[in-house]
């Protein structure tokens, strides 16, 4: 199956997600959250899954206000595999179809090494990488079953190229891991049309970050980009989020396996 030439296309049909069902993992808060608005702006309709329901539907309301699209929520534990297919059974029954899935459900525990617990680290990994296997898996199937093709996004992080800062070897272990699953999911599935391309983002202020902030001051000295950038500011949600809606349409059509950098928090 040869991908599409476009390139007698407009801007605006390449850009446009009309017509197409998404998922994001973890779109309550944060870069998942700014990454449902921006799928939504450009047409596509969303189901938020996140482990929490209420948030999720309290985002969900906000965001189809907002945009004018349907946004549903549906509680998803990323650990769980049948909770993960089941969301996807959802998309399928109210989209008619999922073109777009976005795996961004995380855990972001700081241990140290010899404090850090097997339970602990299986709990990471069943989170930021197994929950990723199966959730790309599960997106596939349905592509592949409605023979339209696809992309699958998996967020990643610069934790997935080097070491971050002290407490973090699960986080980066598992983020080294999406790169390359990634990579041979973008291989396998490029016969059926399916892209499957990453995202790794830097750091961004994000509740989350916030909220570690607040238990961990030292963070900000640990991790410079959480005060500043090469560029002159902090991160925010939204510079992935426009990430993710380049690679979810047309304008990547000619891309796998890859994983853009957000990195301007941390240029090399």
């Amino acid at each position: 199956m040869a991908v599409r030439d476009i390139q007698d296309l407009p801007l605006a049909q390449i850009v446009s997600l009309e017509g197409r069902g998404a998922v994001v993992t973890g779109g309550a808060t944060g870069l998942g959250k700014a990454s449902v608005r921006r799928l939504a702006e450009a047409g596509a309709s969303v189901v938020i899954a996140d482990i929490d329901l209420d948030l999720g539907e309290i985002t969900a309301q906000e965001l189809s206000r907002a945009t004018g699209r349907t946004i549903l929520a549906m509680r998803c534990d990323a650990a769980d595999s049948g909770s993960i297919a089941a969301v996807a059974d959802f998309a399928v029954e109210q989209f008619g179809g999922i073109g777009i899935w976005v795996n961004n459900a995380a855990l972001y525990p700081s241990v140290p090494i010899f404090d850090l617990s097997e339970a602990e680290w299986d709990q990471v990994m069943a989170v930021n990488l197994r929950g990723v296997f199966v959730g790309a898996r599960e997106a596939a199937r349905h592509m592949i079953d409605a023979g339209k093709g696809g992309v699958i996004i998996n967020v990643a992080s610069q934790a997935g190229f080097r070491g971050v800062a002290p407490g973090l070897s699960a986080y980066v272990a598992s983020k080294h891991g999406v790169r390359g699953l990634t990579r041979q999911m973008a291989l396998e599935l490029a016969p059926h049309d399916i892209r499957v391309m990453g995202v790794a983002p830097s750091h961004a202020r994000t509740e989350k970050t916030e909220a570690a902030i607040a238990a961990m001051p030292e963070l900000l000295e640990q991790i410079p980009a959480l005060s500043t950038s090469k560029l002159g500011r902090v991160g925010v949600p939204d510079d992935v989020g426009r990430v993710v809606l380049f690679l979810a349409s047309d304008l990547s059509l000619f891309m796998s396996g890859s994983t853009l950098k957000v990195d301007a928090a941390e240029m090399a």
